[in-house]
C-alpha cells in the first residue's frame, strides 16, 4: 500500500513562490502515474499537474509557465514549485498517485492534503 504525505504549503503573498513536496512510500519508483490536484472551497476538485514515470508532464492551463512538477526517484518524492501566485490558487492541495491520470480520482492513492493560501 502506498502512503504519500504532502509538506509545505502556507501563507503567501500574491506573486510570492511555495514549494510544495510529496513524499513516498515506500517507492516513488512503484507509482506509475502521480500528480497534484486542488480543491478551493465551493469548488470541485481539479488536476493542477501530473507526471508519469515517463513522458512530459501535463499542466492545467490556469497554472502553465507558474507551476513546475518534478519526480525524484531517488528522494521518493514529487515537489510541485509555484511561482507568481494568485490569489485563484488558495485551495487545498493534494499529492495522488496511481496507475493512470484517468484511475487516479477513484482508485487511486491519496494524500492528507496541505493548505495553500495566497493573499491579495
Amino acid at each position: 500500500q502506498v502512503q504519500l504525505v504532502e509538506s509545505g504549503g502556507g501563507l503567501v503573498q500574491t506573486g510570492g513562490s511555495l514549494r510544495l513536496s510529496c513524499a513516498a512510500s515506500p517507492s516513488i519508483f512503484s507509482i506509475n502515474y502521480m500528480g497534484w490536484y486542488r480543491q478551493a472551497p465551493g469548488k470541485e476538485r481539479e488536476l493542477v499537474a501530473a507526471k508519469g514515470r515517463y513522458g512530459s508532464p501535463y499542466y492545467a492551463e490556469s497554472v502553465k509557465g507558474r507551476f513546475t512538477i518534478s519526480r525524484d526517484s531517488a528522494k521518493n518524492t514529487l515537489d510541485l514549485q509555484m511561482n507568481s501566485l494568485k490569489p485563484e490558487d488558495t485551495a487545498i492541495y493534494y499529492c495522488a498517485g496511481g496507475e493512470s491520470i484517468t484511475t487516479i480520482p477513484t482508485s487511486g492513492s491519496w494524500g492528507q492534503g496541505t493548505q495553500v493560501t495566497v493573499s491579495s
